[in-house]
Formats: C-alpha cells, structure tokens, sequence
C-alpha cells in the first residue's frame, strides 16, 4: 500500500478480491511495515503472531534487502528461514511471497531468486515466486501505468494484477481452515 490510498492498497484489494470470491469470513490484516527489511521482520515476527492469533500467515519480505543492495543474499535467506520457523508454529499454513529483481546482472538476479523456492521447499509452505510477475510480464510500455512515479511500488492498477495472480494462491493457504470450520460447523 505504499504510496496508495488505503482503499488501493494491496491488503484492501486482496480483501475484496477474497470476500467476492465468496470468502466472507476472511480478514487480511496487513502486519508490516513500510520500509521493512528481512531483519525487522524477523525481530518482530514473534510479537506480530501473538498479537494477531492468525489463522494463516502470507511471508512477503525481502523487497527491500534486494533494493538496497547492503544485505547480502545468504542473509536475507537466513532471516526468512527464522520468520517462517516462527510462522509454521502451531501448525499454521503458510504463503511464502517471493520477489525478483528484472534488470540486475544475470548471477545476481538468480541468487535473489533461488531464495524464495528453496525456503518454501524447506519448510513446505506455499510459494508465489515473485510478487511482481504480474507487472514485469506486461509489455515495458505499460509499466508506467502500473507503477508509481517510483517506477518501484506498484500503482493501484497494478496492484489489481498482483491481486489477480496472488489471489488464488491464498484461496490455496485458506482451503484447509475454511474446510476444518465447515466440518465442525456441521458436527
């Protein structure tokens, strides 16, 4: 939601995407914060779990280690690999989000994007591997349209596509608990 209304956010979006898909139940609680790195995320995940009770957990960080070009690969692995031992606790399923850089040197790109399917693969969560597919797989022309002047958050527009293309994959993370509620609803 950088940059956005709320109501254009990602969390609002994928909100409403959900509830007119028919999941009325669900309540997509946004837990970052703007700016985070894989380390904050990893000294409060703890805190951020036991104040929300989440049923589901949706792991989207290293956006902003990749950007800033200080923190190495390993230690962004390292830190996701933390968040998502504390995430799994309890059972919870879990969607780990992953992010690709398009226009770095080729072994850098790929360092950064083996990140992602090798942590979901270790723990077993589910995995989008990159947030930004939506966007980086229109033509270049239409970038500008999708992205704020930043050319690096997405614009409301595009965060309908990333909606689109993460939707299913939380339909994905939800399926068990929806199922387990309507089995002890019918007990």
């Amino acid at each position: 939601g950088y940059g956005l209304p709320p109501e254009q956010g990602l969390v609002a979006q994928l909100q409403g995407w959900l509830h007119a898909r028919g999941h009325a139940d669900v309540e997509v609680v946004n837990g970052g914060v703007s700016g985070e790195t894989t380390a904050g995320g990893r000294q409060r995940i703890a805190a951020a779990i036991a104040e929300t009770r989440p049923d589901a957990i949706i792991v989207e960080l290293g956006g902003n280690d990749l950007l800033s070009g200080t923190t190495p690969p390993a230690e962004t692995e390292a830190n996701l690999d933390a968040i998502l031992r504390q995430a799994r606790t309890e059972g919870r399923p879990v969607l780990l989000v992953g992010i690709a850089e398009p226009e770095r040197d080729e072994a850098r790109r790929r360092a950064w994007a083996e990140i992602w399917p090798r942590l979901a693969a270790r723990h077993g969560t589910l995995l989008l591997p990159n947030l930004y597919e939506p966007i980086l797989s229109q033509p270049r022309d239409r970038w500008p349209a999708l992205l704020q002047e930043d050319r690096i958050h997405a614009s409301a527009e595009g965060v309908r596509l990333i909606v689109e293309s993460l939707g299913p994959k939380v339909e994905e993370l939800i399926a068990p608990i929806e199922a387990g509620r309507a089995t002890r609803a019918g007990d």
